[in-house]
């Protein structure tokens, strides 16, 4: 298993995955030019060159990510593909510093076993929501709020050494 940053040539694996699960309605489409956009964004994970995982991590603030489009093929799903993908994100979020970690999720299970708690929408600023105004969900955004702190996290593992 290899992690590595998603390339151009990477877009159509991305996409076919991600809209896979669009069509269940288990996650929001995403469009070719909006992965091209933010393809700095993405990591995939790879299994004998075959991309069986994909995930972005979006800076939106000097303290805030949000760990989007999260996906691993049905085929490789329960194989702890995810968990090393988000493992992943959150410390690329700690090298650079930033102290909190969000997503928006169906999946709340899966994101609680790897660390996130779940808040109101009330409690994120108002630039986090930018996307949502292109969703076709908004205003009425059925999914659910998800927060890991770095910063919470390094200060109980400090306590434990």
């Amino acid at each position: 298993m290899n992690i590595r940053k998603a390339r151009l040539s990477d877009t159509e694996a991305i996409h076919k995955l991600v809209n896979h699960y669009a069509k269940k309605s288990l996650m929001l489409p995403r469009s070719r030019s909006s992965i091209y956009e933010y393809i700095r964004n993405y990591s995939v994970m790879e299994i004998d060159n075959e991309i069986v995982g994909i995930g972005a991590l979006s800076i939106l603030w000097v303290d805030l990510a949000e760990i989007r489009t999260l996906a691993v093929k049905e085929s490789h799903a329960g194989q702890g593909i995810g968990k090393k993908l988000v493992e992943h994100f959150l410390k690329e979020a700690e090298e650079l510093g930033i102290k909190k970690v969000f997503t928006l999720t169906y999946q709340t299970s899966f994101f609680s076993k790897c660390g996130f708690k779940e808040i109101s929408k009330e409690h994120m600023p108002h630039k986090v929501w930018k996307d949502c105004l292109n969703c076709p969900k908004f205003p009425n955004c059925d999914e659910v709020l998800m927060v890991f702190d770095n910063e919470e996290t390094s200060m109980m593992n400090a306590a434990q050494e």
